[in-house]
């Protein structure tokens, strides 16, 4: 696809809202990277991270120039961001069904504003681990919506495209806080890095103010006159509107004949349970149904009893564990320390060449997402990390410095083609508008356990096995390759979900 063919017909207000948008998924990547490069400032290990000198004992004043922290400490300071993000993104999935993806994002703004003031005026482990919890909660209800928001948003053919921007945001963020790491992280200035994050989440609350709610959101909820007008204003006054209108037709339609069904078998088997004990009713036809847009959204425990949407969540919930459990946050968040045996003071230069590529690679690999496809991106991602990954097991065991640079590169660099855009995307095309708010919580809530996991035991077990550790990660990239190439179906260009799953159209759509 030639890009001038699009990019001439995107409005200004379109990139702004993108823009604004997408400043949730780069604070969640400024946060989960932001104690990545002061990690040994902030424990009291060295004054500054281009120096071996041990930091100064702290004082007793309100804000001492660093906290000693054992490993353990260390680690829940980490990973207690993705409790926090966990509880988000759980909350986050009925707010955005129910009341919208703009509320949903505008109060994430709190968190991320709040959040970042705990984290820079801590006195001790206690209020900074606070601090990420806050931080961590906005970051999970930024995640569920939104990816939502943007698929919503975008134009329909370049949805994978736009949806993929989601992660190149959070790799913006890690670069930010590793860039701000590099220079930063020295005596008490490590406080400055965790102050800026709240600083962006003030900037994106103003942005939010002049931004639209998701047109397609507002037409299922039955404000369809305004759900035009809002289109309108981001597509442009004389852009060609209808077919996307049309679009929203069909999925309430399909969704209507849904809900009838149910509601017919549902009266089905309760009139043979009735049967025996009350005299039958004459049946006057189809029993009123709720308002056209009442019972729209399923719930989280709703969306696992259809079967329709339960293959689909299983699926994307799968693809979100191999997201995580296949070992990037062992680099985004422990990566300088982790290498520092073998390249000293160089291993901070890494990591910010590392936030580097990864920004870059994963723009560049954005136009693959609709040009080879969800599957083949992400079997193609697991592939990359998943060699990697022993390559970095040979580099660290046999103290090869080259090759532990080259395949940190390459890990990243795999993660960027698949496994860290196509996650995010899937949840909106594999399951319908009445299930994608709840199946996107469900697949944020696997994430964020998976990003738990690695964040509060990388440390010790890293600790234990050392380089060996990458085999573990090696092994569970070879489990996902295999779960991707059996379970998920691939979701470009098709125009509907019963055209992902190889399902029998609605009624309605089959007789038109």
């Amino acid at each position: 696809m030639d890009p001038r063919t699009w990019l001439k017909d995107l409005t200004g207000y379109f990139i702004f809202i993108l823009f604004v948008a997408t400043i949730g998924p780069l604070l969640f990547g400024f946060h989960l990277s932001e104690l990545n490069p002061p990690e040994d400032v902030i424990r009291c290990k060295r004054e500054s991270i281009h120096s071996s000198l041990s930091a100064p004992a702290t004082t007793a004043s309100a804000l001492p120039q660093c906290i000693p922290m054992d490993p353990t400490q260390w680690g829940l300071v980490g990973s207690i961001f993705t409790l926090g993000g966990l509880s988000g993104a759980l909350a986050a999935g009925p707010i955005a069904a129910k009341r919208g993806r703009l509320l949903t994002m505008r109060l994430t703004t709190i968190f991320f504003t709040l959040g970042p003031v705990f984290e820079a005026l801590a006195p001790n482990i206690g209020v900074l681990a606070l601090g990420r919890f806050v931080s961590g909660v906005g970051a999970g209800a930024a995640l569920v919506a939104v990816p939502l928001y943007i698929s919503e948003v975008a134009p329909p053919k370049e949805r994978g495209l736009f949806g993929s921007l989601t992660q190149v945001m959070v790799n913006v963020g890690i670069l930010i806080a590793q860039l701000l790491g590099f220079f930063l992280s020295k005596g008490n200035l490590w406080r400055v890095i965790l102050a800026a994050g709240g600083a962006i989440g003030a900037a994106q609350a103003v942005g939010l103010v002049l931004s639209v709610e998701s047109p397609r959101w507002n037409a299922h909820a039955g404000r369809k006159t305004r759900a035009v007008k809002d289109l309108h204003k981001i597509r442009g006054e004389y852009f060609e509107v209808e077919e996307e209108i049309a679009s929203w037709d069909a999925e309430s339609d399909a969704e209507d004949e849904t809900e009838a069904t149910v509601r017919d078998e549902e009266q089905t088997l309760l009139a043979h349970d009735e049967r025996d004990a009350a005299p039958r009713t004459p049946s006057l036809g189809k029993s009123p149904s709720p308002s056209r847009h009442e019972s729209r959204h399923l719930s989280i425990i709703g969306v696992l009893r259809d079967p329709a949407s339960r293959r689909a969540v299983l699926a994307v919930v799968g693809v979100m564990l191999a997201q995580q459990l296949t070992g990037i946050n062992s680099i985004i968040m422990y990566g300088v320390s982790l290498l520092t045996s073998l390249l000293s003071a160089r291993s901070a230069a890494l990591n910010l060449g590392v936030s580097a590529l990864n920004v870059v690679v994963t723009f560049a690999c954005s136009p693959l997402v609709d040009r080879w496809g969800r599957r083949t991106c992400l079997l193609s991602s697991i592939a990359g990390m998943g060699i990697s990954s022993l390559l970095l097991a040979a580099g660290i065991l046999r103290h090869v410095p080259a090759l532990s640079a080259v395949a940190v590169l390459t890990f990243v660099a795999s993660f960027g083609l698949g496994l860290g855009p196509v996650p995010f995307i899937l949840a909106s095309e594999l399951v319908g508008p009445a299930a994608v708010g709840a199946a996107q919580s469900w697949a944020l809530a696997a994430n964020w356990i998976a990003t738990f996991v690695v964040a509060q035991f990388f440390p010790l077990a890293n600790e234990r096995l050392g380089g060996k550790v990458y085999f573990v990660f090696a092994a569970l990239a070879a489990v996902f390759w295999v779960f991707v190439a059996l379970g998920v179906p691939e979701s470009k260009g098709k125009k509907s979900v019963d055209e992902v799953w190889g399902r029998e159209p609605p009624r309605s759509e089959r007789e038109d």
